[in-house]
C-alpha cells in the first residue's frame, strides 16, 4: 500500500498527504480527523497542554481530553510532568513520544544505497549508507539489495522494540500512483513495479510499502527538517545520476496529474550539447548531473573504465578547487551557470521563495553558487528573480529521510497503528 494512501472505515477511501494541514470536521471519520489535528498540534507547538489545544484547534475540552488519554496509551505522546507559569491551576504540558515506533526511507543514489530510519518526532535512529552502482545492475538486482537492506533496518528497529510503521523508496525517476517506474532513464529502467516486488522480496511486510522520486521525498525532507522548514513555497533541486526538482507549492507536494512532476533535469537547455540517458541533448541532467560534473572536470576519470564511485573523484574536484584549480575552477563556474539556467525556469515557472540545492550541488556549492546566482538574476524574467533564493540544503541524505517522513503519513493523519 502507497504510504500516502489508507483506507479508513466509515468514510471509505482517504487519501493522506502530510503536507495537508488537518482541520477538525463534522463528516467522515471524526474521530480520526481529530486525532490528527491533536499531533500535528503537539508536534508543531510542543511542549502544550490539552488546553492550548483546545483553544487553538476549537475542539471543545472533552473531546481533546479523550483524544489525548488514547494517544497517550498508544505512547503516540506524553506528559512531560512540567508546567506554565501562569495564574491559576498548573497545566500538564504534552510531548511527541512514539519511541515505541520507527519509519524507515530507504533512497537509490549515484553510487550507493541508503537507509534511515526516525522516530515520530523525527529523530534518526538510523543512517546507513551501502556502496551500490544501480545504473550498472538489473532493477531485480536493485530490488534485491534494497530488500536486504531493508531486513537488517528493520532488524535493528525492532530489536529496539519498535514496530515499524512503514517504509518508503526513492527512486531517480517516474512513479506512478501504484509504486511503478515507468521510467528511469539514469538506471535504464522501464516499467519496474517496485512497490510490488518489494513487498514480495520482503513476503508482504504488515507495514505500508511506498515509493516515490527521490526529488519529492528530498522536498518532503527540506520542508519538514531542513534550513527552510515549514516554507510554503520551495524547490528541493536534487543532483547524482539524475537532476529532478521536488516542488512545494502554497505548502503542499505538487505531483501534477500523473504524479510525474518536477522532471526538470529532462528540459533541453542546448539541443546541439552533449547525449543525455534519456535520447536527447543537452538537458540539464547532461549539463550539470554529476557524472556529467565529473567527466568534464576529470578528463581522465575514465581511463580504467566507467566510474561506479562517485565520491572519490567528488573528493578530489573539492581538493583541486580549494588549491584554486584553474580547470577545475572554470568547469564549476560552466557548472553553475548551467545551473542558473534551469534554476531560472523554475523562477518563471513557479516563483519559489527559495530553491535549495541538494546532493553534489550542495558538496560543490561553494564554487556553483556565484555563477549560478548570477545567471539566474539575468535570466529570470521578474525583477529580483522574483525573491526566489538559491542556497544550498543543510540536509544530509534528503531523499531517505523524506522517505522516512513520508511513512509516518498514516499515523499522523490520525490512523493508529497496529502493535
Amino acid at each position: 500500500m502507497d504510504a500516502r494512501r489508507d483506507t479508513g472505515a466509515g468514510s471509505g477511501q482517504i487519501v493522506i498527504n502530510i503536507h495537508n494541514e488537518p482541520q477538525p470536521t463534522d463528516l467522515g471519520d471524526v474521530r480520526v480527523a481529530n486525532r490528527a489535528v491533536v499531533l500535528r498540534h503537539v508536534r508543531l507547538h510542543a511542549p502544550c497542554s490539552r488546553a492550548d489545544i483546545a483553544a487553538r484547534t476549537g475542539l471543545n475540552k472533552a473531546t481533546v481530553s479523550s483524544l489525548v488519554t488514547e494517544l497517550i496509551d498508544q505512547r503516540l505522546i506524553r506528559e512531560t510532568g512540567l508546567t506554565e507559569n501562569r495564574v491559576g491551576r498548573p497545566a500538564t504540558m504534552l510531548v511527541l513520544d512514539g519511541e515505541p515506533y520507527a519509519a524507515l526511507g530507504l533512497q537509490i543514489g549515484a553510487d550507493e544505497l541508503v537507509a534511515v530510519a526516525i522516530d515520530l518526532g523525527g529523530n534518526r535512529l538510523l543512517t546507513w549508507r551501502r556502496a551500490f552502482a544501480a545504473s550498472t545492475v538489473s532493477p531485480t538486482e536493485t530490488l534485491r539489495a534494497l530488500a536486504a537492506l531493508t531486513r537488517r533496518a528493520v532488524g535493528r528497529v525492532t530489536a529496539q522494540g519498535r514496530t515499524v510503521l512503514g517504509l518508503t523508496v526513492g527512486v531517480p525517476g517516474l512513479v506512478d500512483p501504484s509504486g511503478a517506474v515507468p521510467l528511469a532513464s539514469a538506471l535504464g529502467w522501464r516499467d519496474v513495479p517496485v512497490a510490488a516486488e518489494l513487498r514480495a522480496a520482503l513476503r508482504e511486510p504488515e507495514f505500508a510499502v511506498g515509493v516515490d522520486s527521490v526529488a519529492n521525498l528530498a522536498a518532503l525532507a527540506e520542508q519538514r527538517h531542513g534550513g527552510y522548514a515549514g516554507g510554503t513555497d520551495l524547490v528541493h533541486l536534487t543532483g547524482g545520476l539524475a537532476v529532478g526538482a521536488g516542488i512545494i507549492a502554497g505548502g503542499r507536494l505538487l505531483r501534477g496529474g500523473r504524479g510525474f512532476a518536477g522532471e526538470i533535469g529532462h528540459l533541453s537547455l542546448d539541443p546541439s550539447g552533449p547525449p543525455c540517458p534519456c535520447g536527447n541533448h543537452g538537458c540539464l541532467t547532461a549539463l550539470v548531473g554529476l557524472p556529467a560534473v565529473v567527466r568534464r572536470l576529470l578528463p581522465d576519470v575514465e581511463a580504467d573504465g566507467p566510474v561506479t564511485d562517485y565520491l572519490p573523484e567528488l573528493t578530489r574536484i573539492v581538493a583541486l578547487a580549494r588549491q584554486d584549480d584553474p580547470g577545475v575552477c572554470g568547469g564549476l563556474a560552466e557548472t553553475g551557470r548551467h545551473l542558473g539556467r534551469g534554476v531560472a525556469v523554475l523562477a518563471d515557472l513557479l516563483n519559489p521563495e527559495t530553491v535549495v540545492l541538494g546532493d553534489h550541488f550542495a558538496t560543490l556549492a561553494p564554487w556553483l553558487l556565484p555563477a549560478a546566482r548570477s545567471e539566474l538574476a539575468a535570466r529570470a524574467h521578474a525583477p529580483g528573480a522574483g525573491g526566489c533564493r538559491l542556497e544550498a540544503s543543510t540536509l544530509d541524505t534528503a531523499g531517505a529521510l523524506g522517505g522516512a517522513t513520508a511513512a509516518l503519513a498514516t499515523v499522523e493523519a490520525g490512523r493508529l497503528p497496529v502493535r
